[in-house]
């Protein structure tokens, strides 16, 4: 019986398994390269048919089909190994193989790590965050005050190209972390912890439409890396601030685990002076200077937790849970020098004392489902916030000389206030892609915020030394805004021209109640207007938004050039602060007071910008016009009331005045000339319009103001970092003042140390001393030149150390926010 002859094995794929291992390692430390990817390409098929990842010992052991391969090994920042021709028949073992940094490339990852750049979308301008040297040991608002178009006061306001009505978002959504729209609380956030920020001067239908001047969305960082990565921040600084803070990531295939927890503990003096002269026949004094230092002690402490769990290639649940936890302590020294015709007849001293706490918690659960890679994806949102404060502040105030005799001594006044909010956020988006250029959006989101604020005022009986309650101050005021809104929007691209239309549909209940001890009647006799205690408002209205954008490069790869268009319509409503009439006690002479009667500020903006991208250079520049109704002014007035030694009382309220006619234009440059030198410097000029009347006086006013700032960074011999920045903001005028400039300037030094894995800066912020708001208002009872200045001149030593994170290595940029844009960029 012949035996037929076998054919020899000629390298051709059999249906024979076998499995192929090794170990991947870093060729200079050998530490194990944890997730490094193993790719088996048929030869016969032309193909990639098998694959896998190496473990946390750098090892793998693969399954394939026996068969000719050419077998690759790769690793993020390392250069790839390919084993060409590998006849690969029985189980086999590649051995230890060493894979090596790529240096070219990592030079060029460190470039856009470090560099601020930004991109261009139809409804934002995206600013990812460079190595800010200024900002290191520093804030979120520090930050913030880096950004092209955006300026940060002295008191941590923050406003977008010269407007405070801006709205803040964390990460696509209002966020505890926010502090319930007061932007002071981003002064408490580390700096460190931002990715990116995304200026939205024209918002699409996705958004929010609160805040007229646009929106500000911070992208906070989350690592991506697989495995374990972290880094420490330590923080000493002068006046006292010392700050620790750690992050800790965890990413495997199936999960990942993200965490915060951080420190601070500073002292931030502040001082203030004015100088009043009144024009009222009838007071003691025709003129008083006001002195106040003022130290702030603050202590907090942050902590957050995450977890992301992919249920599957096209599903992931990721939770989050978030804590802050504060502590101040402030002492205020307000010396006021009284004069009558020339003459210095008196000087009193009134010491105030103010100890508050406070947290808040954030609790936030989404999902998303991929139905496909195109983009066709499902997203529900739940967020519950919640966050309490407790102050205690005692007023205390004595004669240090007076001409009187036996002049009434001053009461001592207590203040007990307690506040207590909520807020849900419920909210699904839906994205169905249409072709390859068109994409379908629609969605809901329903935000609910409650704050109670138990305010309770009591005043010393001169007569028996006891302490009573003002009746006619202390209160209760319980405030809800639920705002529920339905969006769709629809975007496509035809060659270089895209486009985006959306709706928004928003319905706002703004709704309180007083609980006072005093009638309605009593309450407009005491404060001189109606007064509404209990009242539920509706407003219902529509938002469209139009975004255009031309590429004028076409497919040019040398360069970058486009032309973009927006409209849309905003809505500002009045926060409870704005709301609440019961006046601020900080001052005997001077509050603030809230008005229950205002109603919410309706707005429409037209944009058009401008981008040129060259090889080093980048140019942006906008004109704008903004047209706003009911708009919010500030108005000081004389109340009529006398403190108990004969000073008129001033009042500041806010009202909603007829119209804001707001125009500008605004230019920035990015420019790299080389790698030790990078440039940026950014321009805006504005001019507003106001016209309105109060109480039957004209508070129309027109202003034009600009701010600019620049920056420099340069890198001196032995890799040692030189960051210069420089703001300026210009004169501007209100309806009963004027605001004089303010100049800043900022210098920061840094090297990489320990083999790039560690960083220490030394920062100045504000080295002149010179960050200080200089003012003057004038009315027909009375003219004051004020001076403050919110924050000194801070010094800073930072070090950062970066456990298996060097030089940025294996880290990818998180596209996080919750609100996706249309991917057709300028």
């Amino acid at each position: 019986m012949s035996t037929k002859a076998q054919p020899k094995n000629l390298g051709l794929p059999t249906d024979k398994k076998i499995t192929v291992t090794g170990k991947v390692v870093d060729a200079e430390t050998k530490e194990p390269l944890e997730y490094a990817t193993i790719a088996f390409f048929n030869k016969e098929k032309n193909k990639i048919i098998e694959g896998g990842i190496t473990n946390v010992n750098g090892e793998f052991s693969i399954p394939i089909t026996s068969g000719l391969y050419d077998v690759t090994i790769e690793y993020i920042s390392y250069k790839k190994i390919t084993l060409s021709n590998k006849n690969l028949n029985q189980d086999e073992n590649l051995g230890i193989i060493s894979l090596e940094i790529n240096l070219e490339a990592l030079d060029e990852v460190e470039v856009i790590a470090e560099r601020t750049t930004v991109e261009i979308k139809l409804d934002k301008k995206i600013y990812n965050i460079g190595k800010d040297l200024t900002t290191a040991g520093g804030t979120v608002s520090d930050a913030l005050n880096n950004v092209p178009s955006v300026s940060v006061d002295i008191e941590g306001g923050i406003s977008l190209r010269g407007n405070e009505n801006v709205r803040i978002l964390i990460n696509g959504k209002p966020s505890a972390m926010a502090g319930f729209g007061d932007t002071s609380v981003l002064s408490q956030l580390p700096a460190e912890a931002i990715e990116r920020v995304e200026v939205i001067t024209s918002p699409s239908a996705r958004y929010d439409a609160e805040g007229t001047a646009g929106i500000l969305n911070i992208i906070l960082r989350q690592k991506e890396t697989l495995g374990f990565n972290g880094s420490l921040n330590l923080t000493l600084g002068n006046p006292d601030n010392a700050g620790v803070s750690a992050n800790i990531n965890y990413r495997t295939e199936k999960y990942n685990l993200f965490s915060n927890l951080g420190f601070r503990y500073f002292s931030s003096p502040r001082n203030s002076f004015s100088d009043t002269e009144y024009f009222n026949a009838d007071v003691d004094f025709d003129r008083i200077i006001e002195d106040e230092d003022v130290e702030r002690l603050n202590r907090n402490y942050n902590a957050s937790l995450g977890m992301e769990y992919f249920l599957s290639k096209k599903t992931s649940l990721t939770g989050t849970f978030f804590y802050r936890y504060g502590e101040d302590r402030d002492t205020g020294i307000n010396f006021s020098d009284r004069y009558n015709s020339g003459s210095f007849d008196e000087q009193t001293r009134r010491i105030e004392k103010q100890n508050e706490d406070g947290n808040n918690y954030q609790f936030a659960l989404n999902y998303i489902t991929k139905f496909d890679n195109e983009g066709h994806e499902l997203t529900a949102d739940i967020q519950i916030e919640s966050g309490s404060e407790e102050q205690f502040t005692d007023y205390n105030e004595d004669y240090i000389f007076t001409n009187k005799t036996a002049p009434e001594p001053f009461q001592i006044e207590y203040i007990t206030q307690n506040e207590d909010e909520k807020e849900y956020l419920f909210q699904v988006d839906y994205v169905k892609p249409i072709g390859e250029n068109s994409r379908f959006e629609a969605g809901y989101r329903g935000n609910f915020e409650n704050s109670v604020t138990n305010y309770l005022l009591e005043q010393e009986n001169l007569d028996t030394g006891n302490l009573e309650v003002n009746d006619a101050l202390s209160n209760i005021f319980d405030y809800s805004e639920n705002v529920n809104a339905f969006y769709t929007q629809y975007g496509t691209k035809f060659g270089e021209f895209s486009f985006l239309l959306g709706l928004r549909l928003e319905n706002t209940q703004l709704k309180g109640k007083i609980d006072s001890r005093l009638t309605s009647a009593e309450l407009e006799a005491f404060y001189g207007f109606p007064i509404k205690t209990d009242f539920n408002n509706n407003y219902l209205g529509l938002f469209p938004t139009v975004n255009l954008i031309y590429n004028l490069s076409g497919n040019s790869d040398d360069s970058e050039e486009s032309i973009t268009l927006g409209y849309n319509r905003r809505i500002n409503r009045p926060r409870g602060w704005f709301i609440n009439p019961f006046p601020s006690r900080s001052s005997r002479t001077r509050v603030f007071q809230g008005n229950p009667n205002l109603s919410p500020v309706f707005a429409s903006a037209f944009d058009l910008g401008y981008l040129k991208r060259w090889d080093k250079l980048t140019l942006t520049t906008s004109v704008y016009y903004q047209y706003e109704t009911d708009s919010f002014e500030r108005i000081e007035e004389n109340t009529g009331a006398q403190t108990s030694d004969g000073i008129d009382i001033i009042r500041t309220i806010p009202v909603n005045l007829s119209t804001n006619k707001r125009t500008g234009t605004e230019l920035g440059l990015l420019y790299n000339p080389n790698k030790w030198l990078r440039l940026n410097s950014s321009f805006n000029f504005f001019q507003f319009n106001t016209e309105g009347e109060f109480n039957g006086k004209d508070y129309g006013a027109k202003n034009t103001s600009w701010f600019a700032r620049f920056s420099s960074k340069v890198t001196l011999p032995s890799k040692i970092d030189w960051q210069t920045n420089v703001f300026y903001r210009a004169a501007r005028q209100s309806a009963q003042g004027e605001n004089q400039g303010i100049f800043s300037l900022d210098l920061a030094f840094s090297k990489e140390i320990f083999k790039d894995n560690a960083t220490i800066s030394l920062n100045v912020r504000d080295l002149l001393n010179s960050r200080k708001r200089k003012s003057l208002t004038t009315t027909e009872f009375f003219e004051r030149y004020s001076e403050s200045q919110w924050r000194q001149r801070q010094i800073n030593l930072s070090f950062i150390y970066r456990l298996n994170q060097q030089k940025k290595r294996n880290e990818r940029r998180n596209n996080m926010g919750g609100d996706d844009d249309m991917d057709f960029e300028g």
